[in-house]
């Protein structure tokens, strides 16, 4: 997930709880038997792999599982969309089928091996029920009293609102006739015709502010790779770190105008809440994979991608694991965009030009001790699913319209900016939304402005429904080239930092 903390960098606590819970919950699987998500195999260790066949279709995903299973593995999900399988293996089980008639690529999606494949999804979940978890919501992130739709300096700089009292003139004139009620943004009634995916930690349907928002029709999990339509799947594990981060995106997305609370970008959308995270703290290429399939068979306009892929913070298509999760991702992403979504993805918080040479000593964050490698990255090693062909790669700027500090660049590689906020901001200067049990935080990070690019492609989705992706964001990189903050309009032209500009809702 992509918020920073309030020292101004990415938060490592949510790798390091993350390996602590993993290493707990494979001792209480391997010694206890407990209630894990995995079938326990005596004395043996299991990693998940994804296996592309050449054919990119359903033909292509029944002969994936049956080489995966002639090569001894199990395979527990297939994706017909896109012709791959989901398998979990022990062995050699890769290098078995590299190289086998029909076979594209196989890759291990993660590095730290688990007792077995994911239990069947019968039943009432391993972790209690969403509702509880719901209702318990997630205390690891400090929360602010209820803000009744005064803390929006980050709408006001995109046009959607009239700026705060006080607020300089560095942000938009609003896009739309307030009073009357109409203008660039569209009706309630207009945006429910639009549906938008937010693919993250799980969003609590819950809150004041979602209620309305949610489609449970629409929503799932796919926290360990297979779709789980139960009726409040979706909603946040609350055992889980950080696991507030997809209500708060989805309130910025869409939360509903009412007086209380927040608003989001786009009041009235209908959202596809779709949980990503997994009870192990990582968002692997399996669950991006579903997720993304999920929201396409279930007409999102945009899907919002507010995280990168675990183990890898980057992808390098050189290992031969990693170029498999770069083509499954990938595939998955192009299949979302034929269906005629708009794929929009946070720019990370590492603060790096993503079009250099850089180091990267974080990955893999799923190993259970030890530290990560020390990898130098070239310019092929991609964030996933950010800087795959035709994603809206979004960074950040704070209040001031100024790129943030923390916010990853690069030319060619950031396609637009939005606001993120300050992370030592407070409620004045981060970005204030909704958090799970009817509460409010603020954040920042390239999150948060995902989620304004994901909020603006609804609102254009709402006024031209015939529009497909394509023309969605280009109406928006246009917009945001016009619209640069008075004050630092020739800055707005460095395309480094801001990419076709900042965020502004078309007038």
């Amino acid at each position: 997930m992509e918020q920073v903390s309030h020292t101004g960098s990415r938060p490592a606590a949510h790798h390091h709880r993350s390996i602590r819970v993993l290493g707990a919950m494979l001792l209480t699987a391997l010694l206890l038997g407990g209630a894990v998500p995995y079938v326990a195999g005596p004395g043996r260790s299991y990693l998940s792999y994804l296996v592309l066949a050449e054919q990119q279709d359903g033909q292509g995903a029944r002969l994936a599982a049956a080489e995966a299973r002639a090569a001894g593995g199990q395979v527990v999900q297939d994706y017909p969309q896109i012709g791959a399988v989901l398998a979990y293996a022990t062995g050699s089980f890769a290098e078995k089928l590299r190289g086998r008639p029909g076979i594209a690529a196989v890759g291990a999606t993660r590095t730290a091996a688990v007792p077995g494949p994911p239990r069947p999804l019968t039943g009432a979940g391993a972790f209690g029920s969403s509702a509880e978890q719901a209702d318990r919501g997630d205390d690891s992130t400090a929360t602010i009293p209820d803000p009744a739709e005064q803390s929006d300096w980050n709408l006001a700089m995109i046009g959607a609102t009239e700026a705060p009292v006080g607020v300089s003139a560095l942000l938009q004139a609003p896009a739309m006739d307030l009073a009357a009620g109409h203008g660039a943004v569209p009706s309630a009634d207009q945006l429910r015709q639009v549906t938008v995916a937010v693919l993250d930690s799980g969003v609590d349907d819950t809150h004041p502010d979602l209620r309305a928002a949610v489609d449970p029709n629409a929503s799932a999990s796919c926290a360990d790779g297979r779709p789980d339509a139960r009726y409040g799947a979706w909603r946040p594990d609350s055992g889980v770190a950080e696991s507030g981060h997809g209500t708060h995106v989805a309130g910025i997305v869409g939360a509903a105008r009412d007086g209380h609370g927040v608003t989001g970008v786009a009041p009235g959308v209908r959202i596809a809440a779709v949980r990503l995270l997994g009870p192990l703290g990582q968002y692997y290429a399996e669950n991006i994979v579903c997720g993304m399939l999920w929201a396409a068979d279930h007409g999102a306009k945009a899907v919002n991608d507010s995280y990168f892929a675990d183990p890898w913070k980057y992808n390098c298509p050189e290992d031969a694991d990693q170029a498999a999760l770069i083509a499954a991702v990938g595939r998955a992403v192009g299949y979302a965009q034929k269906k005629g979504a708009v794929v929009v993805a946070s720019a990370g918080n590492d603060g790096q030009d993503l079009g250099a040479v850089r180091p990267d000593r974080r990955s893999p964050n799923d190993r259970i001790s030890g530290p990560g490698q020390d990898r130098q990255l070239g310019t092929e090693c991609i964030r996933l699913p950010g800087e795959l062909p035709g994603v809206v790669t979004v960074g950040a700027v704070d209040r001031r319209g100024l790129p943030a500090g923390y916010s990853n660049y690069g030319r060619g590689r950031v396609s637009i900016t939005a606001p993120g906020g300050d992370p030592d901001g407070g409620p004045q200067g981060a970005v204030v939304s909704d958090w799970p049990g009817g509460q409010y935080a603020a954040l920042a990070g390239t999150s948060m402005s995902a989620a304004h690019v994901t909020g603006a492609v609804a609102v254009v989705a709402a006024q031209h429904p015939d529009w497909g992706p394509d023309r969605l964001a280009a109406a928006l990189a246009e917009a945001a080239a016009a619209g640069c903050p008075g004050l630092i309009t020739a800055a707005c032209q460095d395309r480094e930092y801001y990419g076709a500009g900042v965020l502004a809702l078309p007038k």
